[in-house]
């Protein structure tokens, strides 16, 4: 996951990581760095996070964080990245699977995988793909990145017919199912199961009542 974050500089802005790991070590050096942010993050959020509790957390001098990483905003940009690698390894696949034979079934293959990063991805139900950080152009921000692939699998199997509402629809689709995974997971660590299934079928509703019940499913 590293190697691919390290690739994938943002539009209209230089690398993102100060120094580029080129040996495992390094490399090594730099997931426990991510790993100890992500892990400060889910516990008190991405507004309080200081490259120095980065540092205490991963039990490294504030000299390591700071050779790959600027500022506190870069850890999050970083953490952020990674979570889309992930999607990009892990979810993506998921859209394709030969069960999804449906666009609600599409669709709820990236629910799922959604609902499922808030319970084993750490900090992630706090910064998600990290848009609540991020200043660049909303055509950029990773959550149109995973609408975008979420549409590509639709129409590449002509389970859908594409119009300029279709990404709106799906992003509309997957902010409601956001927030009321954000109060699942509010008051309770395991998440309130009432809440975590309210965001699947309030997600798929929404968009039923738009193009309808798909034939099959």
């Amino acid at each position: 996951m590293t190697t691919h974050l390290l690739n994938r500089p943002l539009e209209g802005q230089p690398a993102l990581l100060r120094n580029e790991p080129v040996q495992a070590r390094s490399a090594v050096r730099l997931t426990n760095l991510l790993d100890a942010a992500a892990s400060v993050v889910h516990d008190i959020g991405f507004e309080r996070l200081t490259t120095a509790m980065v540092a205490e957390r991963a039990g490294s001098s504030i000299g390591t964080v700071y050779r790959y990483f600027p500022d506190r905003l870069v850890v999050l940009r970083a953490l952020s990245m990674r979570s889309l690698d992930r999607w990009d390894a892990e979810g993506v696949p998921a859209l394709s699977a030969s069960s999804a034979g449906t666009w609600l079934e599409v669709v709820t293959a990236a629910l799922d995988y959604w609902a499922d990063a808030f319970a084993r991805e750490s900090g992630f139900r706090s910064l998600r793909f990290g848009d609540v950080v991020d200043i660049r152009p909303r055509e950029s921000h990773n959550n149109a990145i995973v609408v975008d692939s979420i549409v590509a699998a639709i129409v590449s199997r002509e389970l859908l017919e594409t119009d300029e509402a279709l990404a709106l629809n799906i992003e509309v689709a997957l902010s409601l199912s956001d927030a009321l995974l954000v109060r699942a997971y509010a008051f309770e660590e395991a998440g309130d199961a009432r809440f975590i299934q309210a965001a699947r079928s309030t997600a798929q509703a929404y968009l039923v009542d738009i193009y309808g019940q798909p034939s099959g499913s």
